[in-house]
């Protein structure tokens, strides 16, 4: 007994002084954050990896999809600085194809690719906010390819997008937010939070604070203001609540991240979550001064730092106007300094921080504007439905009139450059549908009043990225000790050049497969002058630069890539008028982003995408490099009519919306009579037989194809252009729509590198459409193949050849697209209408198997095993 006395007081003891050594030690705080992975987001995500384990662990992270960045380009953009940091433990969730009903069932894994006044059954939607951001500079392209700056940069790891292997958005939040108390710091839209949050209430008591960015309460924003005694200057945003640029003409009220989806911010605000905003009230008080600018400009001793001064530096080149440090905000990475400061003192009441003051407010955010229970036809929610969608109040404050775009008459204001709208506005309320909110309201300044710095965040910021715990390993040219950029031009010098061809297209996968063809095609033969690029088809535009990787494979880096309009012809360039109809998540664009995951398998080039820019070309300044300055269509195009030699005509071969070929038509009549002629692939005839066409997301439009139908105007524009024209329409594209002929075909013959990577291409769009229904219009894109081949082997393929007079039908959406045999109207083109489809799958793999004009550098695999030995 005294032996097991003495054993329990030794036990006791022990426990005590556990129990001892544990006081006072503190669980680290998870952090999750939702992001639209715009500049300063990633500044704030690299804040927060700095930050100490023991206290701060950031979880996991899930990408806002209807923001400021396309899902495809910023899953990557994410892996790859998380390599950087070395936290590959660290999720990333984005999109998901669930939908919501007619009646408001959320189904699981609702991607987020909508706003939840927009969402259905799939990925296709309407851009009623999401239009608010312009698509190409200064817009989605920049911030999709951070000004061109990340490629260059950014080290790659092994992680990367996969269709439907990427964790989804609605997945990672479960995982993290079951495993126990999570904070979450929000930087976009609100839509991932809010649907989590309406279709996981049981998991709501785990989310112990949400930090949000965003909105404006009492701002008064201090751009756009007019100098005091000018008495001709017309204000922009001056004094507006909202931040909204491209769209204070109708609401001068909202913040980007809370416009974009009024609905979800409401259902975070009034979760009942506790809630600290840090708004435009308080991140208008800390604008980039020129004094930060240049103190960091001198302090970049971590990858991480080095990333975010030149991202801020290339912000700054290609700022619209003079006023750059007056007009670009501490945005997100000052919320997440507050957030940090916040949990640091203690999480006191009154949001004790180090960087800024805060209020309590009462705060909703709007989503419709008065008068409530109307029925305009602006309201998803409420429109034609006996029950309102969500048990939705008939007459409550989501009931009026939405705003339905960036220029909705609704909204203006007659005689007034601002607008009335208030759908986003984070707005000062009483009564019961006030939300008590911590809100910060003014940065502090610098406790060092010798310092160049104002404001103290400036100087912590600095610090913390500029730690050298936590950071960075390597960017992508330390990754490896050999690297280097070289350029592959091929040399012709021998050669007789054959049929000069011109090549616009989109970038769907079938598209770029059709590119590997004509660079196969021989010199002789096909003579390959220049790549017009459509921003309007299945590819965003930061797309392009899988486009340069293709060409630096092939040794063909000499061959000019230009840019073109990012919307259709007579278009507004902020709307999605017909591209609307691809859908965002699988099978659509998040997939030809990414060419389904396989575009980082292909060696990277040094061309690429970049916003440099110069004053030559109407830019408000010279960048460092305006030499590598991404060229546009019309630039190319004038180029390429330079350099040909007497009496050489372009042949055209198109493969996307006709919008590229239509301008130039349309803009240089002189120099069109130099096309010879158009291959165009697509358009649809009806005949008898019923056959529809394939815009499979407009049901109400039977008979239209995908090429007419995005850009309808353009179509007709070059069918009536009077210029020698073939189409490769639908009917004939399907004879050899085959997955089984056409891998069977490249299996049996020679391998090269190009002919690999097709086969593993085409492998995995046929292993997707067999199992899945997201991607079961994958053959849409095998036929889009047969244009290159045709143009290249036409005789060989005994092609069947109708000459009809065609015409193309604008303006009505059920027809929009449509071909129509029209005697009166229409204009003669020749029609493919059938082929020797053996033949076709024979010229195919054949070409490609061959060894002339072969790919010079096969993959990104042969490109690390060459930067990491030194060079013969």
């Amino acid at each position: 007994m005294e032996v097991l006395n003495k054993m329990l007081i030794t036990l006791m003891l022990c426990l005590a002084v556990l129990m001892d050594r544990n006081v006072g030690m503190k669980t680290p705080r998870r952090i999750h954050v939702d992001t639209d992975v715009d500049t300063d987001d990633f500044f704030a995500v690299l804040y927060l990896l700095k930050q100490d384990l023991s206290e701060f662990d950031l979880k996991s992270i899930t990408i806002s999809a209807n923001s400021w960045t396309d899902a495809g380009h910023a899953v990557n953009q994410l892996y790859d600085l998380l390599y950087m940091m070395n936290r590959d433990d660290i999720p990333v969730g984005i999109g998901g194809d669930g939908g919501i009903s007619y009646g408001g069932t959320i189904f699981p894994n609702v991607g987020g690719y909508l706003a939840i006044i927009e969402q259905g059954m799939t990925t296709v939607g309407y851009c009623r906010y999401r239009q608010a951001i312009p698509r190409g500079g200064g817009g989605l392209l920049d911030i999709d390819t951070n000004y061109g700056f990340r490629k260059g940069f950014l080290p790659q790891g092994e992680r990367k997008y996969t269709p439907l292997r990427q964790p989804t958005a609605q997945q990672v939040l479960i995982d993290t937010i079951s495993v126990g108390p999570t904070t979450l710091l929000l930087m976009g839209t609100h839509t991932n939070i809010a649907l989590f949050l309406m279709s996981n209430p049981h998991l709501k008591k785990n989310i112990e604070h949400i930090y949000i960015m965003g909105g404006g309460v009492r701002s008064s924003n201090p751009t756009g203001c007019c100098p005091a005694n000018d008495t001709t200057c017309i204000p922009g945003q001056c004094g507006n609540h909202g931040n909204l640029f491209s769209a204070y003409g109708t609401n001068p009220n909202a913040e980007f991240n809370f416009f974009g989806d009024p609905f979800a911010a409401y259902q975070v605000f009034h979760s009942g979550i506790p809630i600290t905003l840090v708004p435009l009230d308080a991140t208008n008080t800390i604008p980039i001064t020129e004094q930060f600018f240049k103190e960091f400009e001198n302090q970049q001793s971590t990858y991480e730092a080095q990333y975010c001064f030149r991202s801020l530096k290339i912000t700054r080149d290609t700022w619209f106007n003079d006023h750059f440090y007056t007009s670009y905000f501490m945005w997100d990475s000052f919320m997440a300094g507050v957030a940090v400061s916040i949990m640091k003192n203690g999480d006191k009441y009154n949001g004790e921080n180090d960087f800024s003051e805060m209020e309590y407010m009462n705060i909703t955010v709007i989503t419709s504007n008065q008068p409530y229970g109307v029925n305009d036809g602006s309201n998803p929610f409420f429109d034609g439905h006996k029950k309102p969608r969500f048990n939705l109040l008939q007459r409550g404050v989501h009931s009026g009139h939405v705003q339905k775009g960036v220029d909705d008459p609704f909204c203006i204001v007659n005689g007034s450059t601002k607008g009335k709208c208030e759908d986003g506005y984070t707005k000062e309320v009483t009564g019961s549908d006030a939300v008590k909110v911590l809100v910060a309201t003014k940065a502090k300044a610098s406790k060092d009043a010798n310092s160049s710095l104002d404001k103290e965040y400036f100087k912590h910021f600095l610090e913390v990225l500029n730690l050298p715990q936590h950071a960075g390993r390597f960017n992508i040219s330390t990754q490896f000790p050999y690297y280097r950029e070289t350029l592959y031009l091929p040399n012709f010098s021998n050669k007789t050049r054959g049929k000069p061809v011109v090549f616009d297209m989109d970038m769907s996968a079938g598209v770029l497969i059709s590119l590997i063809y004509l660079l196969k095609a021989p010199i002789e033969d096909i003579d390959l002058k220049a790549i017009l690029v459509s921003g309007n088809g299945w590819a965003n535009a930061a797309t392009i630069d899988i486009i340069y990787d293709v060409l630096h494979m092939m040794g063909r880096d000499d061959i000019p890539v230009g840019l073109g309009n990012l919307t259709a012809l007579g278009t507004p360039s902020l709307g999605c008028t017909y591209f609307k109809a691809i859908p965002l998540g699988s099978g659509g664009y998040i997939d030809s982003d990414t060419l389904f995951g396989l575009a980082r398998t292909l060696p990277r080039s040094p061309r690429r995408y970049t916003a440099e820019n110069s004053v030559k070309y109407g830019a408000p300044r010279d960048t460092d490099h305006p030499e590598l300055r991404q060229p546009l269509v019309f630039e190319v195009w004038q180029s390429v009519m330079q350099k040909l030699n007497p009496g050489e005509k372009i042949s055209f071969l198109t493969s996307g919306p006709l919008t590229n070929l239509a301008t130039i038509i349309l803009s240089d009549t002189a120099e069109t009579s130099k096309i010879e002629s158009i291959v165009i692939v697509g358009g649809h005839v009806a005949n008898n037989s019923g056959d529809k066409g394939n815009v499979f997301t407009v049901p109400t439009n039977k008979f239209a194809e995908f090429n007419f139908f995005l850009d309808p105007q353009s179509a007709k524009t070059v069918i009536h252009s009077g210029i020698k024209t073939t189409i490769v329409p639908l009917e004939a594209q399907r004879k050899v729509a085959s997955f089984e002929c056409i891998l069977q075909s490249l299996q049996h013959a020679n391998k090269t590198p190009e002919l690999n990577f097709t086969y593993e291409l085409l492998t995995l769009m046929n292993e997707l459409q067999r199992k899945y229904q997201e991607y079961k219009h994958m053959d849409i894109f095998l036929g889009e193949i047969l244009g290159s081949v045709f143009l290249v082997e036409q005789e060989n393929l005994k092609p069947i050849i109708q000459v009809k007079s065609i015409d193309v039908i604008v303006g009505d959406e059920r027809n929009e697209g449509q071909l129509a045999v029209d005697n009166a109207k229409g204009k003669l083109v020749n029609t493919l209408e059938s082929l020797d489809t053996e033949a076709y799958f024979t010229k195919f793999s054949t070409l490609l198997a061959e060894q002339r004009q072969t790919a010079v550098i096969s993959s990104f695999d042969e490109q690390k095993r060459i930067w990491s030995k030194p060079p013969p």
